[in-house]
């Protein structure tokens, strides 16, 4: 099918409201528009060279818990959680209580992501990864009631208090199972030729209109994403935090979406997703390079330790997937005891690597403030 002819689905008469019936998205499809051939080359060389970077810098894997943190932080927000990146970094007791719920959202993203990524190396993407992710999400939270680990088994809507004032009814919940189906057969179909970039941009179109859970879609849906890049090679660590552009640029995310279902209009949400990626690819190649710089500078800066500088070595490894400690996480690290730990902690402060951010005397909190900044902006 021609992206230009797409019918994106038909309103359904139900019992006193209409729910938006998608059509099945699981074909073959081409287009005619040179922007779109442009923007894919752009996104696809971009998010290759993202995924080298991610290959070729030395222990990567010590800087990826941030970037899946800064993805999970991001998606939440989105959906109204005001959790900031350094709360997420430190435990539930030091969060204020009425800040703990949306604490406790991002906590079960990271989980949902890091369990489903690991999942991926011994099966397939399927509907029962976005359940299981689904289930962990929804854990102690906000939601939890709501069904979690299954697909709905009655109406929901977007916008409003109620179906009357909804600003979008998703599919009856009868439609869902096939729907769902549909969307699974399209991600593994190897009989159309389908570049993923494209077929993951529809897919999340298509996901979003189905609305398949109660509740978490929005965050559901755009960790797809990262699942499917994974799972299809086109990236080897969760480095791409598309979140954040979209967040950013909420307003035009949500406007992309509706205007498909409301106008035809696929090849505009495609668009602006390859942009997404093109802008979010180029920021995380930044990053990785900003955090290579950081790196090679802290790491002259350990050298005036001298003889401790090994262990200075391991406290910089800790800080570079926990740039927020107390003493507490050094005893942990480095396997010593309070004073030499609070002697560490003194040095890396001489030497500008830490900073206190609290004022306190007692339970005091530290920064790794230089690095944690390129995951703020």
């Amino acid at each position: 099918m021609n992206v230009k002819d797409f019918k994106s689905g038909i309103w359904k008469q139900q019992y006193k409201y209409e729910s938006f019936s998608p059509a099945m998205i699981n074909h073959s499809w081409v287009w005619d528009d040179p922007q779109i051939n442009t923007l894919l080359e752009q996104a696809t060389r971009q998010l290759a060279e993202l995924n080298a970077f991610s290959l070729i810098v030395p222990d990567a894997n010590l800087f990826i818990k941030m970037h899946t943190l800064k993805e999970a932080n991001t998606s939440s927000r989105i959906e109204g959680t005001q959790t900031k990146m350094d709360e997420a970094l430190v435990t539930k007791e030091q969060v204020a209580p009425e800040k703990r719920d949306d604490w406790q959202e991002v906590q079960n993203y990271i989980e949902a992501m890091n369990t489903s990524i690991e999942e991926l190396k011994k099966l397939p993407l399927s509907n029962r990864s976005l359940k299981k992710a689904h289930y962990i999400l929804m854990q102690g939270v906000r939601g939890e009631h709501k069904n979690p680990g299954e697909f709905r088994t009655s109406q929901n809507w977007i916008g409003g208090t109620s179906l009357a004032d909804a600003v979008f009814i998703p599919p009856h919940h009868s439609e869902v199972p096939e729907l769902m189906g549909d969307l699974e057969k399209f991600w593994h179909n190897e009989d159309i030729n389908v570049p993923h970039l494209i077929n993951i941009a529809i897919s999340h179109y298509q996901f979003e209109t189905v609305h398949p859970f109660l509740d978490g879609n929005g965050r559901i849906g755009r960790l797809l994403i990262t699942l499917y890049l994974v799972s299809n090679e086109l990236l080897s660590k969760p480095t791409l935090y598309l979140s954040d552009y979209l967040e950013k640029h909420k307003g035009a995310y949500y406007d992309a979406l509706t205007t498909v279902r409301s106008s035809h209009d696929l090849g505009h949400w495609i668009k602006f997703f390859l942009m997404a990626v093109v802008k979010t690819s180029e920021k995380g190649k930044q990053t990785f390079q900003a955090i290579m710089d950081i790196r090679q500078e802290v790491e002259k800066k350990i050298l005036a330790l001298n003889r401790r500088a090994q262990k200075g070595r391991l406290l910089l490894e800790l800080l570079y997937s926990q740039p927020v400690i107390q003493t507490s996480h050094v005893v942990k690290h480095l396997k010593i005891t309070n004073r030499p730990a609070g002697e560490f902690i003194k040095d890396f402060q001489r030497l500008g690597i830490l900073k206190e951010v609290t004022g306190f005397k007692r339970n005091r909190t530290f920064i790794f403030e230089k690095y944690l900044s390129l995951f703020m902006s």
